[in-house]
């Protein structure tokens, strides 16, 4: 068992009781630097599942591998086979489609976003003016009173002219080479994404990045008052920023190249700047202050909302432990946010703020009190992904490769369509003709009553551009908790063809009569320059 000191929960958990103060974790060696090898990947996933596991967070993958030859997803399938939940991260790659982790069916693939809290740090001159602009400076919280000079873009700042000085830069260009510069710190005028902020705390000197605008005001004080002195403090935190959740820039993108039929990924978490453990006897910093050891750090990537993802889904099969992983993934996927806190689409903070895409963020942003009440699951079983392999036409050997089991006869009843909370619709386009022929997919689905036992559901759909969309019946009518009922969906491709690769969004929600829940499915349709 590990625990930080910041909950207590170690020493006689304090005011919690041991019910209350969640779970053992566990955690598995599996990558060892340049002589990793993926049957080690296999190991401890098959030796976390030995152990009794209820859940497991995997934060790494292999690129561009077919599901048989893919260590991550032949163990996982052997982990979701007893029972046990899946959370894997979608990786660090950017904006560019395709690049995708762990887009595995089985799984739940978690992209990251950004959170509305921000790191701040104050610049105060003379009497009164201060602004405040962003740092994740480690070191001291305070600085003393130095003169404050400003030098454009600190170009000529020679270590003459700066040393116990606070410098103002227009850029952060000169970053680098004021690093041990003498200079008491710097302020940096620079609009600078979370991302790169990252990248520039590592180096020595205390550094605040503030706003153009800001930047104009703190050139004219100085001007005013050559004489100015000043003091940087550190260490403050700001609530509210807006907008958030966005997808940060830096998390993979769908499609899935191992299985395109199943849209991934499937879920954003909190992943940028997440407050997190650490060993107090290594730096958070390689390159940081020598004093500084601490028992956290402030870390981003997919790697930490997997983790999230997987705390969620501790939390559901603790209140559902009769759920299976697939239905614990739907729960928290239908009840995902779409909409950022000022009700808005999420933004994608790689492409300039622009609405994101399904395949940035999948179904929406993690909403953990809602998952626990989903009103209907999408359920699916080994079966189920064995019938999808063999519609993608894995042969008996893959499948048994993925499955690790001998059994004849795998596929009995091949399909592209998995039993999933959410849709992709793939049209081929045929650029060389010069119309493209209506092609209708059909996806069947069955979704489980998991609320009150007498409930009834009306859908709606949301217009997709270029498409028709149909939904049989128009209502399900559950008299049972644990009753199980059927619906098509029908999706008609009637745009016309263009010059480049298409894509819509929408969502199909089922309502509940006169109830509280709403159970959300995101469509996405892409048209492809080749065919499936």
């Amino acid at each position: 068992m590990l625990c930080s000191d910041s909950p207590r929960d170690c020493d006689g958990h304090g005011t919690h009781t041991s019910s209350t103060a969640a779970a053992h974790v566990a955690v598995y060696k599996a990558l060892f630097g340049e002589y990793s090898s993926p049957c080690d990947a296999v190991a401890a996933i098959d030796q976390a599942v030995a152990d009794g596991v209820d859940v497991l967070s995997i934060s790494f993958g292999y690129d561009h591998i077919p599901l048989h030859e893919d260590p991550i997803a032949v163990a996982t399938f052997a982990a979701v086979q007893r029972n046990v939940f899946v959370a894997t991260s979608a990786g660090n790659a950017g904006t560019d489609l395709g690049a995708l982790h762990n887009g595995i069916p089985w799984v739940l693939t978690v992209a990251a976003g950004t959170i509305d809290r921000r790191f701040r740090a104050r610049l105060k001159i003379g009497n009164g003016f201060s602004v405040s602009g962003s740092s994740l400076y480690p070191g001291t919280h305070s600085t003393n009173e130095s003169p404050v000079v400003f030098m454009g873009d600190c170009a000529n700042a020679t270590e003459e002219l700066i040393r116990g000085k606070v410098l103002v830069c227009q850029g952060f260009n000169q970053l680098l080479s004021l690093n041990n510069s003498g200079a008491i710190g710097g302020v940096f005028v620079a609009n600078v994404t979370e991302s790169l902020l990252e990248e520039l705390i590592q180096i020595l000197l205390p550094a605040i990045f503030i706003t153009t605008e800001d930047g104009k005001n703190v050139e004219n004080y100085l001007r005013n008052h050559p004489a100015a002195k000043g003091s940087l403090e550190f260490g403050l935190t700001s609530f509210d920023l807006s907008p958030a959740p966005t997808l940060a820039s830096y998390s993979s993108r769908g499609p899935s190249h191992s299985c395109p039929f199943v849209l991934k990924p499937d879920i954003v978490g909190p992943g940028s700047l997440i407050l997190a453990a650490w060993p107090s006897n290594i730096k958070p910093k390689e390159n940081g202050p020598s004093s500084l050891h601490t028992g956290f750090n402030l870390l981003s990537g997919t790697s930490m909302s997997c983790p999230h993802l997987a705390g969620v889904a501790a939390l559901i099969k603790k209140a559902h432990p009769e759920w299976s992983p697939a239905a614990i993934r739907s729960a928290m996927m239908t009840t995902a946010d779409s909409l950022d806190l000022s009700n808005q689409p999420i933004k994608d903070a790689g492409k300039s703020e622009r609405t994101s895409t399904a395949f940035g963020i999948g179904a929406g942003h993690v909403n953990p009190n809602k998952a626990l009440d989903p009103g209907l699951v999408y359920d699916a079983g080994a079966i189920d992904y064995v019938n999808l392999l063999c519609g993608m036409n894995f042969t008996a050997k893959q499948i048994r490769a993925i499955t690790r089991s001998s059994t004849t006869n795998l596929c009995s009843a091949p399909t592209l369509d998995l039993n999933y909370p959410s849709f992709i619709a793939l049209f081929s386009v045929n650029y060389s003709s010069s119309s493209s022929p209506n092609e209708v997919l059909e996806f069947t689905r069955t979704v489980t009553n998991v609320g009150k036992g007498t409930t009834s559901y009306r859908p709606t759909l949301t217009p997709l551009e270029g498409l028709s969309v149909k939904v049989v019946p128009n209502k399900l009518e559950f008299s049972s908790e644990g009753q199980k009922l059927q619906f098509k969906l029908t999706i008609e491709n009637n745009h016309p063809v263009k010059k480049k690769p298409f894509v819509s969004s929408g969502y199909l929600r089922w309502t509940e009569d006169g109830g509280d829940h709403i159970v959300q499915s995101v469509i996405y349709q892409c048209r492809l320059i080749y065919p499936i």
